[in-house]
């Protein structure tokens, strides 16, 4: 039996909807998969979007970054699908990009061609979560895993590479 996710009041986090709470159920029922506890005990971090919406966060070892775009894209950047979109590479042992969209399983890149990660951006620690949009992720010393509210995602590490 998974455990209830935890109750976040809206004006708390204005971002957290009925998509992200479902995002939330699911990305439980991915790390019981893995068996690494639940995310009821993961504290959600709160990452800053910049000025266009986008959102950035690495693992605390660096060799994994992330980019949320929202709906719609930025000025210079538009999801192929219109977005939302979750976008996270992995520098070592071999460089490969994840994208994962509010349609549909993820696209594994094994080769994207233009290597940009990983900048100096706010750290997704260890035993904890993020949230934006029908996106979640939870980041842990195995690796980071992320799930959209429809039931896909993926689990990135240096050893593994895992997509649904």
């Amino acid at each position: 039996m998974l455990p209830t996710p935890m109750v976040v009041q809206q004006e708390s986090f204005p971002m957290f909807t009925r998509a992200t709470a479902s995002a939330a159920f699911i990305l439980i029922a991915w790390l019981s998969l893995f068996t690494w506890g639940s995310l009821a005990n993961a504290a959600e971090q709160s990452i800053p979007a910049s000025a266009e919406g986008q959102i950035e966060f690495n693992t605390p070892s660096d060799n994994i970054g992330c980019i949320y775009t929202p709906k719609g894209g930025t000025n210079t950047y538009e999801p192929q699908d219109g977005g939302p979109e979750l976008s996270c590479s992995r520098v070592e042992p071999s460089y490969i990009t994840i994208i994962l969209g509010p349609k549909g399983p993820a696209t594994l890149i094994k080769n994207p061609g233009e290597q940009p990660c990983c900048s100096d951006v706010t750290r997704l620690a260890y035993g904890n979560s993020w949230s934006a949009g029908p996106f979640s992720c939870q980041s842990s010393t195995k690796g980071l895993i992320c799930a959209a509210s429809n039931g896909h995602g993926f689990f990135i590490s240096k050893a593994k590479v895992t997509v649904k």
